[in-house]
């Protein structure tokens, strides 16, 4: 991977930040997106060029507008000239959840349409975006985050959960009309992930201790489990894998 480029959204803590230094430490150049906390992003580009000796950049950006995904990419041009891998990665919790992370009978349309916008419409800009400048280049790997919600019953996730399978369903389309480019799409859907999000779960250890309880493996998925899939989905092992997803969740969804 050594001279390419990955821009995952959402890199400064969780999955997407596991994912920033695995593929830093294969060689790849990395450029992420962060909410608000500019100075965890400037911590995570001094440690990742000093540790790693490539090359890192991180933009702002509002995952609740998706068009500004246009704006992030000007500054990406300035600071890179090809782009080979994007995951779409960032999500969205607290306030604008409300009515969107909730039992069935509590949803509410704001809250679900917030998850929508953060979820499907992100990727699609995202990549969109991401397709034009990979194109240039001779082709390249895009690939979206998802969850087992959608397979596996878990209490208040029916919005997210659904928008997992839409994001899912999306890939494929993606994925079959981006293929003349030589441009791959795949999603990589994990388990229940000990992250910050799911901290926030008010039912946390709840959740944690079923996790535990049903998978074969007897623990909580971390958030390095995730990238192993995304790299392979990132390098020429996988280069006839397209429009599929990944179920990396330590076998609970057959529990």
């Amino acid at each position: 991977m050594k001279d390419k480029v990955l821009f995952v959204s959402g890199g400064t803590r969780g999955i997407g930040k596991a994912i920033v230094y695995a593929f830093a430490e294969r060689g790849c150049n990395v450029a992420f997106t962060y909410a608000s906390s500019a100075d965890s992003a400037n911590e995570i580009i001094a440690d990742v060029e000093a540790k790693y000796g490539v090359k890192a950049r991180a933009y702002k950006l509002d995952i609740l507008e998706p068009n500004t995904y246009k704006d992030v990419y000007k500054e990406f041009d300035e600071d890179f000239d090809r782009l080979d891998f994007f995951i779409s990665n960032a999500i969205i919790s607290g306030r604008a959840v409300v009515g969107g992370f909730a039992p069935f009978m509590r949803l509410k349309p704001k809250g679900l349409g917030n998850i929508w916008t953060a979820t499907v419409e992100a990727f699609v800009v995202g990549a969109q975006e991401a397709a034009r400048r990979m194109e240039k280049t001779g082709g390249g790997s895009i690939i979206s985050m998802s969850s087992t919600g959608n397979l596996v019953y878990t209490p208040n996730y029916a919005g997210h959960g659904t928008n997992k399978a839409a994001v899912e369903t999306m890939v494929k389309y993606a994925a079959a009309e981006l293929g003349d480019m030589n441009i791959r799409v795949n999603a990589v859907s994990g388990g229940p992930i000990d992250t910050d999000a799911l901290k926030a779960f008010p039912n946390y250890e709840e959740v944690k201790a079923e996790v535990v309880n049903r998978s074969p493996l007897n623990r909580m998925g971390e958030a390095e489990d995730l990238t192993g899939a995304c790299l392979f989905l990132c390098q020429n092992d996988a280069s006839w894998l397209t429009g599929q997803t990944i179920v990396v969740d330590g076998g609970t969804s057959f529990q």
